[in-house]
C-alpha cells in the first residue's frame, strides 16, 4: 500500500506507556466489537490459596528480622485510584514503533475521506471516532481489556482500541503478513463504528440481551461480516486513489480468510463447533470483504437478508 506522504489523522489518542487499574468500569460482553483471539483455557482462583498466605507471612517475618518493613514500605507508596492509568511517563520511541504510528495515523486518515465523502452522499455528517493506541492492556467504556482481545470498537466511547503488537501476532502466529492485512483489520474496526453510527450495533446490543446464545451468535457473525464488507468498500476507494499496490488485495484476503472462526477453532483445539462462531467462517470473511471491494456500494453490505 502506498501510504507515505500522505494525510495523516488527528484522532488518536495514545495511551501506551500507562498502567491501569482493572476496577471501576467492568466489563460488559455486549459493548465490544471487533477481532478476537481465541486464547488457551486457563485455571482462575478465586484469591490467595493458603499456602500462599502462609509463604507470604514467613517472608514477612524473615524481612522484618532483617530490618525490613514491608508493611511501612507500602504505606509510604500511593496508588492510583481504582480504573485510573497512570503515565509511566514512556512511549515507543525506536524508528520501527514511530513508523507504525504514521502508518495507524495514515490508515485511519484514509477511512476518515472514504466515509465522510459517503455519508456526504447521502446527506449526512460522518462522526470521526477515535483510535486509541495501548500497550499491553486498556480501560474503556466497555470495560477492562488486555492484548488478548485482539482489536476492538467500543460503541460506548465510539472509540477504536489496538494494541500495535497485534500486526506482530498476525504475521508470525496466523500467517497474515503484509500492510494492507493490517490496514484491513483498522478499516474493519472503522466498519464497526460505522455501524454504531447507523444503529446497526446499539439495535444488536439491545436484541442480543433476550436471545440464546447460539442465537446472538448467529447475529454477531452478521455483524461482523457487514464489517468485513465495510472494509471492502475502504479498500475499493483506496484502490481507486491509485494506493493499492500488486499484492494488497490478496493480502487483506488472506488475513480475513486467517481469523476466521473455523480456522482459528482448528488451529488452537483441532476441531470446529459451528454454534460458537460469532465472526464467520474463513470463507465467509473473505466472501464480504471482496463483495465490499468489488461493489464499493455500502447497499451491497446487508448481511441481515438471506443466507451469508
Amino acid at each position: 500500500m502506498e501510504w507515505k506522504g500522505r494525510r495523516q489523522s488527528d484522532n488518536i489518542e495514545d495511551r501506551r506507556g500507562t498502567s491501569v487499574g482493572r476496577g471501576g468500569l467492568g466489563r460488559n460482553p455486549f459493548g465490544r466489537s471487533g477481532i478476537q483471539i481465541p486464547m488457551g483455557s486457563g485455571r482462575r482462583g478465586g484469591g490467595l490459596s493458603i499456602g500462599t498466605i502462609i509463604f507470604l507471612v514467613v517472608i514477612y517475618f524473615v524481612l522484618k528480622m532483617m530490618g525490613i518493613d514491608m508493611l511501612q514500605m507500602l504505606g509510604e507508596g500511593t496508588a492510583p485510584p481504582s480504573g485510573y492509568e497512570q503515565s509511566t511517563g514512556e512511549r515507543p520511541t525506536t524508528p520501527a514503533a514511530d513508523e507504525m504510528t504514521a502508518f495507524v495515523r495514515t490508515v485511519l486518515a484514509e477511512t476518515e475521506d472514504t466515509w465522510n465523502g459517503i455519508f456526504q452522499s447521502e446527506g449526512q455528517t460522518y462522526q470521526e471516532p477515535t483510535l486509541v493506541l495501548f500497550s499491553g492492556q486498556v480501560n474503556s467504556a466497555c470495560g477492562f481489556a488486555s492484548s488478548a482481545t485482539g482489536p476492538f470498537y467500543c460503541p460506548g466511547d465510539r472509540k477504536v482500541y489496538l494494541d500495535t503488537e497485534f500486526f506482530t501476532q498476525l504475521q508470525q502466529q496466523f500467517g497474515a503478513s503484509g500492510d494492507f492485512a493490517e490496514a484491513y483489520v483498522i478499516a474493519h474496526e472503522i466498519g464497526h463504528h460505522v455501524q454504531n453510527l447507523t444503529g446497526v450495533l446499539p439495535k444488536f446490543n439491545q436484541l442480543r440481551q433476550q436471545m440464546s446464545e447460539v442465537e446472538a451468535n448467529q447475529m454477531s457473525v452478521r455483524v461482523e461480516l457487514q464489517a468485513d464488507c465495510y472494509a471492502g468498500i475502504w479498500a475499493s476507494y483506496t484502490e481507486q486513489k491509485g494506493l493499492l499496490e500488486a499484492g494488497d488485495l490478496e493480502e487483506a484476503l488472506n488475513a480475513a480468510h486467517q481469523i476466521g472462526d473455523d480456522t482459528l477453532q482448528k488451529r488452537s483445539q483441532g476441531y470446529v463447533v459451528p454454534d460458537s462462531f460469532n465472526h464467520g467462517t474463513s470463507a465467509q470473511r473473505a466472501k464480504w470483504f471482496k463483495r465490499g471491494f468489488e461493489s464499493g456500494e455500502v447497499s451491497s453490505c446487508d448481511t441481515f437478508s438471506g443466507s451469508i
